[in-house]
C-alpha cells in the first residue's frame, strides 16, 4: 500500500458512504463486550421526545434510504434526567408467596429473578426447566427465560414454577438487551393449526398444557428468524403463516414483526411447506440464481428429506459442523448428502467458488500469506521493538462503566482518552439530552495482572465524538489531587499518529475478553486481498461455500470499505479502541470491530477492521475549529508539533470555511464539544 497523503480521497470516500445503509448484522459486529450493552428505556412520552431530539445532543443523519443514525454530538449542559431510566419494579409468585423485584438494569427476567435469595431455595432444577408465566385465564402465556426483563410492565405480576423435571425451553446467553419500543411481543397459540399434527411444531410437548406461548423479537426481523431464536419451536416447520385469532388476518414467515406486538396468533403451515424454501443465515440470495430446487425424488424420500432438513437447522441453531449435528440428532443422514445437496441447490456458487482458486492456487496463496505474516512476527520479536511497544502500551487502558460496553482506549494527551463511540450505544440509542451527562466512565491503567493493587481507576466524561467515525474522547476528571491524577495518567500517543506502513506490520494493544491487557502481531490486508483473506480463514469451512460468499459481498457492500484499514487478530469481544501500533511505534488505526463467521462459528470472525486516526483526527480538529475552542486547539498544534502528518492536517482544516473539506463540514455540523 503506497505511502501517501490518505486524507483527501478517504474524505472523498466518507462522502460517498454516506446514504449507503449498515451491514446486516449477523455478519458484522463490533469488537467490545456485550455485558453492558442494552439500550436505556424510553419515560418520555413521544412529544416531549420529539422536542427533547430538537433540542438534543443527538442528530440524525438521514440516508438515502429515508432511516437516520443517531450521531454522537455530545454538547454539555444542565442535566435534567438525573435518575436511571430503566429502574422498574415487577413482583415474582414462588408458589404461595409474592416478591418484589427490584430491577436497576437491563438483563433476561430470568437474571433478574435469580437476583432474589428465594430463588435459589425454592428452584431447584436448570434454567432449561423453568416455566415463567405471565397472564392469567385466557390471556395466560409462557415467556422464555431469556424474556427482555425492559419487556415487563411496572408492577406485573409472574409466576415461576418447573414440572416434574421436564424441560420446556432452551437457554440463551442474550446480553444485547434494548427499550420496550425496540420490541414486538407477540403470543403463538400452543394448539397448531392447518396441515399442523397435535404437538409436531412445539419440541417440547410439556408446552401444550398452557394456552400460549409469548414470543419477542427486535423490530426489524421476521417471524420466521423470532420464532427459530425463540428455541422451544421446531426447526422443520417449513413455510408457515400466523392466522391473527381477532380479525383472522395472515402474516407470512418471512414478513416482519413490527406490527405484530401485543397479538394472538395460531400458527398454519402451508400446504406446499416441502417445495417452498426458507431464509437463514447460510442462504444468501444471488443475482440470476434460479429457486432452489428439490433434490432428486424426494417425494419418494420425504422422510430422508425431513432428516436432511432437521440437521441443516440443529447445526445452524447451534453453529456446529453437520457431522456433529447428525450424531446429536442420532440421524443416520450421510453429512456428505447434506453437503451434495447444498451444491446442487447452488450450482452457480459452486462454480463462483471453484472459479476463484482453480487448481492448487488456493494452498499456494495461503502459503505466501503464512511466509510474509511470518516475517512480520519476525519483526515484531525484536527485542528494541518489544521493549518500545511496552512503553507505549503504558498508555492503553481499559473502558468500564455502567450501561457501556466494556472496551479499551489510549491516551491521546494530557487527560484526553479515545475510544468508540460504540461502547455507548446504550446512552446513544436513549436520545436523551444530557446523556454525556449521566453515563459514568471508569478508565483504568495498569491492567496487566489481576492484582488490583497495581491498577488505577480515574473517572472520565464524555468530551467530543463521531458516529459515523465511530470514535468518541472522553475528558479524564481530576482528583482533589490534581497534581496526583496527572502522575496517574501514561504519555499521550497524539504525536505518534501515522498513515498505514507500507510494509504492512501492525500489532494491535488492547483488553480482549475485558481481561488483562495483551498485543497481537499482525498484518495490513490490502483491499484488493480481503476476498483471499477471508477465504483463507474458512480454509477448513469450504463446504460452507454459501458463507464464504455472503461475508465477502457483505465486506464488499459495507459503506466504509474503503476507509477501513482491516487484518486478522484474535483482538475482538473488549477490545474496541485498541490502538494498532506499526513496527517503529507510530499508531495509525483505532480498532473497531470485525465481520463474523454467523456461520458455522457464530462467535468469531473472519477479519478485523480499524478506523484510519489520521482521518479522526481530521475530524476532530474540524470539531473544535467549528465550536472556536481555541485554547484546545493551540495545546492540540502543540503537541501535534513535529508530526509532518498531523501538521498538515492542521493547515488543511484550521483556516477559512470555504477551506475545510466537505465532509467536515457536514460532520462539525452534528458534533459540539464544551
Amino acid at each position: 500500500m503506497p505511502r501517501k497523503d490518505m486524507r483527501k480521497p478517504q474524505q472523498k470516500e466518507l462522502r460517498e458512504a454516506k446514504g449507503s445503509g449498515l451491514l446486516s448484522s449477523w455478519v458484522k459486529r463490533s469488537t467490545v463486550s456485550d455485558q453492558h450493552s442494552p439500550a436505556l428505556q424510553h419515560q418520555q412520552q413521544q412529544q416531549q421526545q420529539q422536542q427533547q431530539l430538537l433540542n438534543s445532543n443527538i442528530v440524525p443523519h438521514q440516508d438515502s434510504s429515508g432511516g437516520s443514525r443517531g450521531r454522537v454530538k455530545p454538547e454539555l449542559e444542565e442535566a435534567t434526567v438525573s435518575q436511571d431510566p430503566h429502574k422498574h419494579e415487577f413482583t415474582v409468585e414462588f408458589g404461595s408467596e409474592k416478591y418484589n423485584i427490584d430491577c436497576e438494569r437491563p438483563c433476561t427476567v430470568l437474571k433478574a429473578i435469580k437476583s432474589k435469595a428465594i430463588y435459589k431455595k425454592t428452584v431447584k432444577c436448570t434454567d432449561e426447566y423453568v416455566i415463567i408465566r405471565r397472564g392469567t385465564g385466557d390471556d395466560e402465556s409462557i415467556v422464555p427465560t431469556h424474556f427482555p426483563c425492559s419487556c415487563i410492565s411496572d408492577g406485573e405480576l409472574l409466576s415461576i414454577s418447573s414440572i416434574n423435571n421436564k424441560q420446556v425451553g432452551e437457554t440463551k446467553d442474550v446480553r444485547d438487551i434494548r427499550p420496550k419500543d425496540s420490541y414486538s411481543v407477540f403470543y403463538i397459540d400452543t394448539t397448531g393449526g392447518k396441515n399442523l399434527k397435535p404437538n409436531k411444531h412445539l419440541k417440547f410437548t410439556i408446552l401444550n398444557q398452557f394456552k400460549y406461548l409469548c414470543v419477542y423479537g427486535e423490530k426489524g426481523i421476521t417471524v420466521e428468524e423470532a420464532l427459530k431464536r425463540d428455541g422451544r419451536f421446531t426447526d422443520d416447520l417449513g413455510s408457515f403463516e400466523l392466522i391473527n385469532i381477532t380479525d383472522k388476518c395472515k402474516t407470512e414467515c418471512t414478513d416482519k414483526i413490527d406490527r405484530l406486538d401485543e397479538k394472538k396468533f395460531q400458527i398454519r403451515r402451508l400446504q406446499k411447506a416441502n417445495a417452498e424454501t426458507t431464509t437463514d443465515v447460510n442462504q444468501v440470495a444471488i443475482p440470476g440464481q434460479q429457486k432452489l430446487q428439490n433434490p432428486p425424488h424426494a417425494s419418494n424420500n420425504a422422510q430422508r428429506t425431513r432428516e436432511t432438513r432437521s440437521v441443516l437447522g440443529v447445526a445452524q441453531q447451534k453453529g456446529i459442523s453437520i457431522k456433529t449435528a447428525a450424531k446429536e440428532t442420532n440421524s443416520s443422514i450421510d453429512p456428505k448428502e447434506v453437503y451434495k445437496l447444498l451444491r446442487k441447490q447452488f450450482p452457480r456458487l459452486k462454480q463462483w467458488m471453484e472459479s476463484r482458486f482453480p487448481d492448487n492456487s488456493f494452498q499456494e496463496t495461503l502459503k505466501l500469506r503464512k511466509e510474509n505474516f511470518g516475517k512480520i512476527q519476525q519483526s515484531f520479536s525484536e527485542i528494541h521493538k518489544v521493549r518500545l511497544l511496552l512503553e507505549l502500551s503504558e498508555s492503553v487502558c481499559f473502558i468500564t462503566g455502567s450501561f457501556i460496553k466494556q472496551g479499551t482506549g489510549f491516551v491521546l494527551f494530557d487527560n484526553y482518552v479515545l475510544t468508540n463511540a460504540h461502547l455507548f450505544k446504550y446512552y446513544i440509542d436513549s436520545k436523551l439530552p444530557n446523556w454525556h451527562e449521566i453515563a459514568n466512565v471508569t478508565v483504568v491503567f495498569n491492567f496487566e495482572t489481576q492484582e488490583f493493587k497495581e491498577m488505577n481507576k480515574i473517572n472520565a466524561k464524555v468530551f467530543v465524538g463521531d458516529a459515523e467515525l465511530d470514535y468518541i474522547i472522553l475528558k479524564l476528571e481530576k482528583t482533589e489531587a490534581p497534581l496526583e491524577t496527572e502522575s496517574q495518567v501514561p504519555p499521550g500517543l497524539l504525536k505518534r499518529f501515522g498513515p498505514v506502513p507500507l510494509d504492512g506490520e501492525a500489532c494491535v494493544v488492547g483488553h480482549p475478553g475485558e481481561g488483562v491487557k495483551k498485543m497481537d502481531p499482525t498484518c495490513v490486508i490490502e483491499k484488493d486481498k480481503r476476498e483471499e483473506a477471508v477465504n483463507k480463514n474458512l480454509e477448513d469451512y469450504k463446504e460452507y461455500f454459501i458463507t464464504l460468499y455472503a461475508i465477502n459481498q457483505a465486506i464488499k457492500n459495507d459503506p466504509y470499505e474503503n476507509i477501513y484499514v482491516t487484518y486478522n487478530t484474535f483482538m475482538y469481544h473488549g477490545s474496541s479502541g485498541s490502538p494498532v501500533f506499526d513496527a517503529t511505534g507510530q499508531v495509525f488505526g483505532l480498532h473497531s470491530g470485525g465481520f463474523f463467521y454467523g456461520f458455522p462459528k457464530t462467535k468469531q470472525s473472519v477479519i478485523e477492521y480499524s478506523f484510519p486516526l489520521l482521518t479522526i483526527f481530521e475530524n476532530f480538529v474540524g470539531i473544535l475549529k467549528k465550536k472556536g475552542n481555541e485554547n484546545l486547539l493551540a495545546r492540540v498544534e502543540k503537541e501535534a508539533k513535529g508530526n509532518q502528518y498531523l501538521e498538515n492536517i492542521i493547515a488543511s482544516v484550521v483556516g477559512s470555511n470555504q477551506d475545510m473539506p466537505e465532509a467536515l463540514e457536514e460532520c462539525s455540523d452534528k458534533m459540539e464539544c464544551d
